[in-house]
């Protein structure tokens, strides 16, 4: 067990609580990740803030390959899980959910603007930004300079959720759907 503490939604301050109690009562639980980043309320407070604004910016189907790209890439079984899912009850389907994963932004089953986005996640991760200018701007000429920007932010934050997950060990909270369906 971690040294981090778990804090309950009766530990958070008024403000993260209120902010936080929409989502609980959808999901009917406080995931981990949440119960550990409460540590830092004000830092827990601007991540929530900052997922919410790109959400409503970048379109739901580019959010999410960014989503399972980067929990696929970094191997966060936690934040994958959770996206297949939303994916599921977005309509895209699994097979759309399986041309993700594969992280091979060449799959026809992906629109051209969601391979110039996987494109994107993949070339960042892999050389830290670095050299990414060609796919930024195959991102925005296919979408527009808004999006393009809202995916790189998406990416760090994505990254971030890995990151705090992989180094406290967290647990999926849900099955992904292709573990679902092998049970």
């Amino acid at each position: 067990m971690s040294a981090i503490p778990r804090l309950t939604m009766e530990q958070l301050p008024d403000g993260l609580a209120a902010l936080l109690r929409p989502r609980v009562e959808r999901l009917g639980y406080l995931g981990e990740f949440f119960r550990c980043t409460a540590n830092q309320p004000d830092a827990l407070e601007a991540f929530y803030r900052l997922t919410e604004a790109l959400k409503a910016t970048v379109p739901d189907r580019l959010t999410e390959v960014v989503a399972l790209s980067v929990a696929t890439k970094l191997d966060n079984a936690y934040e994958r899980n959770q996206h297949e899912r939303l994916c599921v009850k977005l309509g895209y389907g699994a097979d759309w959910v399986r041309a993700v994963e594969r992280l091979d932004p060449a799959d026809a089953v992906l629109a051209p603007d969601e391979q110039a986005v996987q494109r994107l996640v993949l070339g960042a991760l892999e050389r830290a930004g670095k050299d990414c200018l060609a796919l930024v701007d195959a991102v925005a000429e296919r979408t527009d300079p808004q999006v393009a920007v809202g995916v790189l932010m998406l990416i760090g934050r994505y990254a971030m959720h890995a990151t705090i997950v992989n180094a406290l060990d967290l647990a999926p909270p849900v099955a992904g759907i292709f573990e679902a369906a092998a049970r």
